[in-house]
C-alpha cells in the first residue's frame, strides 16, 4: 500500500505515455529520430519525482531524508529543462508543424508537471518539520537554484551527474558566475527570470484547489 499510485500520478503516467506515443508514431512514419531526445530528457525528468517520492515516506528529518534531498535538489533541473527544448523545435518536412508543436508542447509540460509535483511532495514533508516561513523560503530557494541548473545545462552544457564525473569544471564555472557577477549578467539574468516564472505557475498551481473547494 505504501507504494500504491495516486490519481495524479496516474494523469501524470498518462500523459508521458501519450508524449511517447507521438514520438514513436513519429519516427516510425519518418524514419527519423528527430525529437528522440525527448525521451531521454523525460526520463531525467522522473528521476527527481523519484526521490521526491520515497522522501515522502519517511518518517522522520534524519540522515536518509537529508541524502534524498540532495538527490532530489541535484536532479530537479532535468524537469523544468525541457522548456528549453523549444529552441530545437522548427519545421520539420514531411511532419505537419502542428503535429511536432503537441510533440513540443506535451513534454514541456510533463517536464513543468515532474517537476512541481516532486517539488510539492518535498514541500509537505518539510511542513511536517519546519516553520511555515522556512518552508515557504526553502521551496523559493529550491526554484532559483532549479533556474541556475537549468542555465548550466542549457548554455553551459552541464548535466547532473557533473557534479561527480566532472566536479572541478562544474565548481570553476559556478565560481566564476558567483565571483565575478558583473560579467555574467546574462547568467544570473536568465536564472532568476526562469525562477520567476517558475514560481509564478507553482504557486498559481497551489491555489487551483482553493478555488476548487469555494465552489462546493
Amino acid at each position: 500500500m505504501k507504494n500504491k499510485i495516486s490519481s495524479l500520478e496516474k494523469m501524470l503516467l498518462l500523459s508521458v505515455a501519450f508524449s511517447m506515443l507521438l514520438l514513436t508514431v513519429r519516427i516510425i512514419i519518418t524514419h527519423e529520430l528527430s525529437y528522440i531526445f525527448y525521451a531521454w530528457n523525460t526520463f531525467l525528468a522522473i528521476v527527481p519525482l523519484l526521490f521526491s517520492r520515497r522522501l515522502s515516506k519517511q518518517l522522520s528529518f534524519n540522515f536518509k531524508a537529508i541524502v534524498l534531498i540532495v538527490c532530489w535538489l541535484l536532479f530537479l533541473p532535468n524537469a523544468p529543462y525541457i522548456v528549453t527544448d523549444i529552441f530545437h523545435y522548427m519545421k520539420r518536412p514531411p511532419v505537419p508543424m502542428w503535429y511536432d508543436l503537441l510533440i513540443v508542447m506535451i513534454a514541456t509540460w510533463n517536464g513543468l508537471l515532474l517537476g512541481f509535483i516532486s517539488l510539492l511532495q518535498v514541500e509537505q514533508f518539510l511542513t511536517s518539520y519546519l516553520k511555515p516561513f522556512w518552508v515557504k523560503a526553502s521551496v523559493i530557494v529550491s526554484l532559483i537554484l532549479c533556474g541556475y541548473g537549468v542555465y548550466l545545462g542549457r548554455f553551459l552544457r552541464f548535466n547532473s551527474w557533473d557534479i561527480l564525473t566532472n566536479p572541478d569544471d562544474l565548481f570553476f564555472a559556478s565560481a566564476r558566475t558567483i565571483i565575478h557577477p558583473h560579467q555574467s549578467i546574462k547568467a544570473w539574468a536568465f536564472t532568476f527570470l526562469f525562477a520567476s516564472m517558475l514560481s509564478i505557475i507553482y504557486f498559481t498551481i497551489k491555489q487551483l484547489p482553493r478555488l476548487y473547494e469555494r465552489g462546493k
